[in-house]
């Protein structure tokens, strides 16, 4: 295709790229001058030192710039010297701002001399693309339930992987598996799912930080049955997305908690594992558990082969009694080749004290006669104690009935002397009133006059 006939319709992606840290990269291992020239015609790249110019043919500038980790965003100075800041520019102008660069895009831009005003690392050139794109790795066919999965996904531009330190802190990774809704799937109930992100931080899954691969990780614990799977790039300024039909198979290597036999005295659990022999291969599948019970218990069950495809493994015998649990992965190859792992689900069981034989005709016996034996002496407690306690009650109400007679008695003769001292008080006083009496008849009552 001309590039001057299909100048006007190209996305402009301007990058400022630190030489040895570099943004994009190949598969094959090649000098940077080879991937320049090969990916960029060399009048279009070129050391401006934050200088750039833009003409007036391009529509659209895409901007990615690196600076120095924790520095302030650039400031884009526009041909007529105006300025463009990340908290203040035109409403055409998007604008993501990171901890280690900038990404804007310009629809429309000016032309003529622009230039960057910043912390921008030195060494940047200038490069154009035609488009930003995600390249995600697709799920393999057959996938299975609980599944231990690394998948990969790059942010592409002309089909070269973008690079740049803290490019995952300006672009969101997001992926979902959607049910097909088909009738007979187990998730044919099942909505919208979120099943992890992708991160190149070199953590977990992800080898290496700011290489440009971002690694993730999908939780595969799901209902099985027909999905879509999407995977989304976006920011403000762009969004990509990657989607595909898959299918969340069975887990081919069953494994299933049997409980001991009634007449088994040791109690030993069992595991019975089922392998399908149409999906794996029984030669290469390895199993590695962990029981794990009472008072900190952890004993490793592993098993290398396995001689059919119906085996039973016995647990490790315990004798705590108490609550254990199984949890660990089985590894497998397919048959068509490839290596997958898989997580078994936790699995539980009790080891319960078993009930203690009845008791002989003799201990039946001596337990009845203890009883008794007991019984009595409760009888016999019991009646001392209301001898006890009745004899206190009457005695005390024998005490408290002779203080009452005694003080009736006492009350008695109180008012015996009480009632005698009155009487001689009357006798006294009847005495003394007729002696009263005949002293006033002898007393003269006649006037004056008359003795005349």
């Amino acid at each position: 295709m001309n590039l001057s006939v299909n100048h006007k319709l190209m996305m402009l992606l301007i990058v400022f790229w630190f030489t040895p840290l570099h943004c994009f990269a190949t598969d094959e291992v090649s000098s940077d001058k080879t991937i320049f020239e090969k990916y960029i015609p060399a009048p279009y790249a070129m050391e401006l030192k934050n200088r750039f110019r833009i003409d007036h043919k391009v529509d659209q500038v895409t901007l990615i710039v690196q600076r120095g980790y924790g520095s302030s965003p650039v400031v884009v100075v526009l041909p007529d010297g105006s300025k463009w800041y990340s908290s203040r520019h035109p409403s055409s102008v998007k604008w993501v701002d990171g901890i280690t660069g900038d990404i804007i895009s310009i629809v429309n831009p000016t032309p003529g001399p622009w230039q960057l005003l910043g912390d921008v690392l030195p060494g940047s050139k200038i490069e154009k693309v035609s488009e930003i794109d995600i390249e995600v790795e697709p799920l393999p066919q057959p996938l299975f339930q609980g599944e231990q999965l690394k998948v990969v996904a790059k942010l592409t531009a002309d089909d070269l992987t973008m690079r740049m330190p803290g490019l995952e802190f300006m672009v969101e990774w997001t992926s979902k598996f959607t049910s097909q809704h088909l009738p007979g799937d187990d998730n044919f109930a099942t909505g919208t799912i979120i099943v992890g992100a992708y991160k190149d931080n070199g953590e977990g899954l992800d080898e290496q930080p700011d290489d440009g691969i971002f690694t993730g990780s999908k939780n595969l614990d799901q209902p099985t049955g027909h999905y879509t799977l999407s995977v989304t790039a976006r920011n403000n300024i762009f969004e990509r997305e990657f989607t595909m039909p898959f299918k969340l198979s069975k887990q081919p290597v069953l494994v299933e908690m049997m409980p001991p036999a009634e007449d088994d005295i040791e109690q030993v659990w069992h595991l019975k594992i089922n392998v399908d022999e149409g999906q794996v291969l029984l030669s290469q599948t390895h199993v590695q558990l962990e029981l794990t019970g009472p008072a900190g218990l952890q004993i490793p069950v592993v098993l290398t082969e396995i001689t059919s495809p119906e085996y039973l493994l016995p647990l490790p015998t315990v004798s705590e009694y108490g609550s254990y649990r199984v949890k660990g992965s089985v590894a497998s190859t397919t048959i068509r080749g490839r290596e997958i792992l898989l997580n078994v689900p936790e699995m539980f069981f009790n080891l319960i004290e078993p009930p203690q034989p009845p008791p002989s005709e003799e201990e039946m016996a001596a337990r009845a006669a203890k009883i008794a034996a007991m019984e009595e002496e409760v009888a016999k407690q019991d009646a001392i104690f209301w001898i006890i306690t009745i004899n206190s009650i009457l005695f005390v109400l024998g005490i408290i009935g002779l203080i009452i007679w005694r003080k009736k008695q006492a009350l008695a003769k109180a008012l015996a002397a009480a009632e005698l001292r009155i009487q001689q008080e009357e006798q006294n006083s009847g005495k003394k009133s007729s002696d009263e009496s005949l002293d006033l008849d002898d007393i003269d009552l006649t006037l004056p006059d008359d003795k005349s």
